[in-house]
C-alpha cells in the first residue's frame, strides 16, 4: 500500500472505528472483546483491498455482518466463565435513567441468540429494509419477519422493563383475547 493510500485508510480508521465498534459490539451480544476481534478482522480484509473499494464504510460493514453469520453458524460451544461465588444479582432497574435501559437491553440482547441479534441489529440499529437483511443473512424475506418478530417477542419477555421507554405510549395495543359471551341484539 502506498503512502497516499495508507494515509486515507488510517483516516477512515481513526474517523469511523467508533461508530463501527458499536455495530460490533451490537452484533457480538455486548462482548466487547470479541467485538474488538470482529472489527479489527474486517479491517484487516479492508485494508488489503483498500485500492479497490469503492464505499469503505459499507464493505466493512457488509464484512462485519458476514463474519459474524460465519461465527454464529460454526458448530463451536459457548465457552463458560466458572467463579466460585455466584453473581449477586443486580438492583431492579430505575426505567428512568437512559444508561440504565442500554445496559438492560444489552443484556436482553445477550441473552438473543446470535441469529436473532443479528437480525435485530440489521433491522433497528443499522435500519435496513427487510429485502437487504435477507440479502446479507441469505435467507428469504419471511424468514427475517419471522425471526425479527420472535427475537422482539423474546424482548420483551427477558427485559419487560424497557416497554416503560415506549414513546409512544398512546399507540394502538393488539386487541386482547377475551372470549367471553357477547350479548349481540338485533
Amino acid at each position: 500500500m502506498d503512502a497516499e493510500l495508507q494515509e486515507s485508510f488510517v483516516e477512515f480508521v481513526d474517523s469511523r472505528s467508533s461508530a463501527l465498534l458499536r455495530t460490533a459490539v451490537l452484533l457480538t451480544g455486548g462482548d466487547r472483546h470479541a467485538a474488538e476481534d470482529l472489527l479489527q478482522n474486517a479491517l484487516i480484509k479492508a485494508a488489503g483491498r483498500w485500492q479497490r473499494i469503492d464505499e469503505p464504510e459499507a464493505y466493512v460493514r457488509q464484512v462485519l455482518y458476514r463474519q459474524q453469520i460465519s461465527r454464529w453458524r460454526l458448530k463451536w460451544r459457548r465457552r463458560e466463565l466458572t467463579v466460585a461465588d455466584p453473581p449477586e444479582s443486580p438492583p431492579a432497574p430505575d426505567a428512568t435513567s437512559a444508561a440504565e435501559a442500554r445496559l438492560v437491553l444489552r443484556a436482553a440482547l445477550s441473552r438473543l441468540t446470535a441469529r436473532q441479534r443479528t437480525v435485530l441489529v440489521l433491522r433497528y440499529f443499522e435500519d435496513l429494509p427487510e429485502a437487504d437483511v435477507a440479502r446479507l443473512l441469505g435467507c428469504s424475506v419471511g424468514t427475517v419477519r419471522s425471526t425479527t418478530h420472535r427475537s422482539l417477542a423474546r424482548l420483551r419477555t427477558l427485559a419487560p422493563e424497557l416497554a416503560a421507554l415506549d414513546p409512544d405510549p398512546g399507540r394502538a395495543q393488539p386487541p386482547s383475547r377475551d372470549y367471553s359471551p357477547v350479548e349481540v341484539r338485533p
